[in-house]
């Protein structure tokens, strides 16, 4: 399964800590995913940062969504 919006995530060490990020940009999904989940819209995110699109707030969605859904295995080192 392929999920092209995601294709707007990335994840380098050398940014942000290795955090999922917008287009390799310091624009983390974590701080996205918050600001939609404090309420603010759209729009209002779209104004704070002019160098997002649509498309990567909703990407910033799906990818969090997808990731929520996924289990971490710890597997043990003997």
């Amino acid at each position: 399964m392929r999920f092209p919006e995601l294709d707007r995530i990335t994840i380098n060490p050398e940014i942000m800590g290795g955090k999922p990020c917008i287009r390799g940009i310091r624009v983390t999904v974590g701080m996205i995913t918050g600001l939609v989940a404090s309420g603010i819209s759209f729009k209002k995110i779209l104004d704070l940062y002019p160098y997002l699109e649509e498309e990567d707030i909703k990407a910033a969605l799906a990818y969090a969504s997808w990731r929520s859904e996924e289990i971490e295995m710890h597997l043990k080192v003997s």
